[in-house]
Formats: structure tokens, sequence, C-alpha cells
């Protein structure tokens, strides 16, 4: 399953998936994510083992409180780009994307369920980085 708002990335997405052969296994929803996700849920979809988060960072601890509800134990939730050039340490900073991120980190730090870290990246664009968390529990 894969969420995409653009039109325009959801054809380049089915091209590629279509390229892998996995046409008939992943299911492409186009879309506002927090509008999917809901859908998801009520279509009672799921456990999914992998939930890969990369979107606007204003709503990311929204789309990671889905992504949790939508796991199980043992289900790996990945967020990208959650370093923000380092952004995320400035304490004046007033960014929506970089308050997103913390708002992130305090949801995963204060969730039981999880077990989660971040790991810095290096390269082209700069610097950032991902966040693992691994489901614990129900």
């Amino acid at each position: 399953m894969t969420l995409e708002i653009d039109a325009t990335h959801a054809e380049v997405a089915r091209a590629n998936i279509a390229h892998a052969g996995l046409s008939q296994r992943v299911q492409l929803r186009l879309g506002p994510a927090l509008d999917t996700l809901a859908q998801l849920a009520a279509e009672r979809a799921g456990p999914f083992d992998l939930s890969f988060i990369d979107a606007d960072k204003p709503n990311i601890p929204a789309y990671f409180k889905w992504a949790l509800q939508l796991s199980r134990p043992g289900s790996l939730i990945v967020v990208d780009n959650v370093v923000r050039d380092g952004a995320v340490i400035e304490a004046a900073s007033l960014d929506a994307s970089v308050q997103g991120v913390r708002r992130l980190n305090e949801l995963m730090a204060s969730e039981p369920r999880v077990s989660a870290t971040t790991i810095q990246t290096v390269g082209a664009k700069g610097y950032d980085g991902f966040a693992l968390a691994l489901v614990t529990g129900p």
C-alpha cells in the first residue's frame, strides 16, 4: 500500500510498481494521507509491517499516530527528514516543519508501545536523518 497526494508522483509510483512486477501486490491510493489513513482504519486494513512516512512535516505526529494504529508488535515505522539540517535543536525556530518534528519526538518519547531512535545522514542535500520506531506493544 502506498499513499500519494500528488497525481504526477502517483503516476511515477505506479510505473515503478508495474516495472517491478508488483502491480498485483501493491495498491496506490491517491488523496490526502490523513483522509486515506482514516479510510484504511475504517476498512480494517493492516496491520502493516512497515510504514514509511515522508510527508508534510507539520502533520507527521498525526501520520505517526495512524501508522501506530495500523501496526502490530514487531512493525517498524520509519519517518524521513527529521534532522532538518540541525534546525530541530534551534530553540528559537518557529518553522512549521521543525515544530512538527519536535512534536513527533515528544510523541515517540512518551509512547510506551515503541522503542525509537533517530539516525543522522549526510549526503548531497546536506545533512538530515530519519527516525526508526519499533512497535513493541499492542
